[in-house]
């Protein structure tokens, strides 16, 4: 005997499909001008997943970058055991460093182009991936040069953490909450940074330096099985996969900002931010002043524990320890971006029409940041002295770290 069809049933499944096939027709013409594909009231907007959907898509995202950023620093608490086996000096032994975040480079231009095809998850469960593959063989190396090799690719291929994290944030929660996610997410490179030495300090001390690289590969494994199910985030790769789980045809979505033609990509980007990084002053303001920020953020790495050693005599566990006061900084950049923003948000959102307030105020933590940057550094060049207590460079850095994010979150 069959079972009965409830023509009901029937009638609100087509219904359901006819409605979501219109959605996807019509999503290019709902938002032309908000740069978005999917329209706020879309069941399948990320906007819209509950929240434990949100977090945990964020939560992988952050994972990710931690793990990259720890690995760029784990390796300098290395170095002294480097310098021994390959008989190299500290200026070369500091090349594997370097070359790892001039392959993170290289991500802001290959990257955009990767996820307008194939979306945010398939590129982080690849890039991580890479990255261990490379990062296990700078640890299996026997030349200098080899370790060399593997230091730059995994940078090149750990990268696009780094630079997907802020979109998937973006995709999940509301243009209001920018400042509190950008906060969280910056947390993510701070903090993995500033846990690479200090984790890879007594890792350092009980082995040797190939399992500053070990414990990289042990992270990674442990955030990649996090990241095992995460969910597609980015909107026109999530309108695609719909209208292909329906049997319909691609959605005519608006053509991708990063350029669809090779000319088109190297034009949006590579040529036209040189042009402006030449002909627009603020861009090229700009770009100095973050250039600065991040070549004076990452020779902390190599300058504290120089200093503490040379000046304090500390041993490579205690030098790690130092940069405890780092993730404090962190901790209090990102406190201190949100607190700024809650406060001039519900301030000025009540006299603003519409409710919209100047995109200008987010740059107070910045104006914050820069002074706090100026003072440590004077700070740290003029108490690094062995009659001044060795806490006074170390909350240099601190203020350090402080307001070169809250500089970064602006």
């Amino acid at each position: 005997m069959e079972p009965e069809t409830n023509p009901n049933s029937m009638l609100s499944a087509s219904n359901t499909s006819e409605h979501m096939a219109s959605n996807i027709v019509d999503q290019p013409k709902e938002n032309s001008n908000t740069g978005h594909a999917m329209s706020h009231q879309d069941p399948d907007n990320p906007h819209n997943w509950p929240l434990y959907r949100r977090v945990y898509a964020s939560a992988v995202s952050y994972a990710f970058g931690f793990v990259v950023a720890f690995g760029i620093t784990s390796y300098t608490a290395g170095i002294p055991g480097l310098m021994n086996e390959f008989n190299v000096s500290m200026t070369v032994a500091i090349l594997g460093f370097s070359l790892n975040l001039l392959g993170i480079a290289f991500a802001p231009i290959m990257t955009p182009h990767i996820t307008e095809r194939l979306g945010r998850s398939p590129v982080y469960l690849a890039s991580l991936p890479l990255f261990s593959l490379f990062i296990l063989g700078a640890s299996r190396s026997h030349s200098y040069s080899s370790l060399a090799f593997c230091r730059f690719f995994a940078g090149f291929f750990g990268g696009p953490c780094f630079v997907l994290i802020e979109g998937t944030f973006a995709d999940c929660w509301r243009a209001h909450t920018t400042v509190t996610y950008y906060s969280v997410l910056s947390l993510s490179s701070y903090v993995g940074a500033a846990c690479g030495p200090l984790i890879g300090g007594y890792v350092f001390a009980s082995t040797d330096w190939r399992w500053t690289q070990y414990v990289t590969l042990m992270l990674a494994l442990a955030a990649f099985l996090l990241g095992i199910g995460l969910p597609e985030t980015y909107n026109r790769s999530i309108l695609r996969r719909r209208a292909g789980r329906l049997g319909l045809p691609p959605p005519k979505l608006l053509s991708a900002q990063s350029g669809v033609t090779l000319r088109d990509m190297v034009q949006v980007t590579f040529l036209t931010p040189l042009k402006m990084l030449f002909t627009e002053p603020i861009v090229a303001l700009i770009s100095i002043y973050v250039a600065f920020n991040f070549a004076v953020l990452f020779q902390w790495f190599i300058a504290v524990p120089a200093v503490l050693h040379l000046v304090y005599s500390f041993t490579v566990q205690q030098q790690g320890l130092a940069f405890i006061a780092a993730i404090v900084g962190s901790v209090l950049a990102a406190a201190t971006s949100i607190s700024i923003d809650k406060i001039t948000y519900l301030r000025l959102s009540k006299n603003s029409p519409g409710g919209m307030v100047d995109i200008e105020y987010r740059l107070l933590p910045a104006m914050i940041g820069g002074l706090f940057m100026t003072a440590s550094l004077f700070w740290v060049g003029w108490t690094a002295n062995p009659t001044i207590s060795f806490a006074s460079p170390i909350l240099g850095t601190m203020l350090y770290v402080w307001g070169s994010m809250c500089a970064l979150v602006s």
